[in-house]
Parts: structure tokens; sequence; C-alpha cells
């Protein structure tokens, strides 16, 4: 199953990036033998509209191009559901044993996602009640994909 981020906002250069590039590398490196293979990082530039509901709307119209036929999407929303590490990574691992090709993780703008996104999406995934900032989410984000690809290989990076 391929596994891809959508972001309204793009990373600059620094810190966060990077750790958030090493999670990834190795997730790519580490999920193929397990069945999960990491697609991309599809960044969006923050819509220009002048209120937040057409802003929105647009970065939703933005995701949805991005989103191959029949892909699982999760949202990540503080409203979403709070899981723990093993929990998140059997999510995944039950969406590829049930055969999905793609699954697509968005991280909305400073306004939040569209209404609509939330009809389509399959999950809300909450990293936690406080606000966190993009690149930080991006970087939460990409660790506990390398995680779960431990989690489900039994490797002992994920300890208890």
């Amino acid at each position: 199953m391929r596994v891809g981020l959508f972001a309204v906002g793009r990373l600059k250069s620094g810190p966060e990036k990077d750790l958030a590039a090493r999670y990834f590398d190795r997730f790519a490196k580490a999920g193929p033998a397990i069945g999960l293979e990491f697609s991309r990082v599809a960044e969006v530039s923050e819509s220009r509209a002048a209120n937040a509901e057409t802003r929105k709307r647009e970065e939703a119209t933005m995701l949805q191009k991005t989103l191959a036929e029949g892909s699982i999407l999760i949202l990540l929303d503080e409203r979403g559901k709070a899981l723990d590490s093993e929990a998140f990574a059997k999510v995944l691992g039950n969406y590829r044993d049930q055969g999905k090709r793609d699954l697509m993780i968005a991280i909305g703008g400073a306004d939040g996602l569209d209404p609509a996104l939330y009809d389509r999406a399959d999950m809300t995934l909450c990293l936690g009640k406080m606000t966190w900032p993009h690149q930080l989410v991006r970087t939460l984000i990409a660790e506990q994909l390398y995680r779960a690809v431990t989690i489900l290989s039994g490797h002992p990076y994920h300890r208890v």
C-alpha cells in the first residue's frame, strides 16, 4: 500500500524539515518489506482567498486532485480520534491487509479543513488536543509512520 502525506503549506529548510525527511526516509526503506511504501509528500501553497471558508474549499480541491481513485483518506484534526502507536499501526496494517492500494494523510491549512472533507474521510485522527505548528505535525506523523512499520514488523524500535 502506498502511503503519502498531503500538506497545506510548504516546509522551509531547517531542522524540522530535516527531521521529517529522516523519518520518511526510514519509512521508505523499512516499509516495503511489510507491504507499505512511501509515495510522496504533496505540498500545496495556502490559498490566498479573502475568507476562511473559501480558503478551506480551495485547499480541499487541491487535496482531492492529489487523491488516487479509491484512496483511503485520513485527516489530522484535533477533534479526531486519539490512538496510541500500536492502534495506529493496526489501522495501517488493516487497510493494507484489505488490499487498499493508496492511503493519504492530510494536514490542513491554518484555517483547518473544509467540512466536505470530513464526509469523504475514512478516518479523522488526533495527534493530541494541543495545537501544533504544521512543521511539527509533519515530523510527528513521519515518526509515527516509521514507528508503525517497526511495530508491524516486530522491530525493537518501539518498546512498551
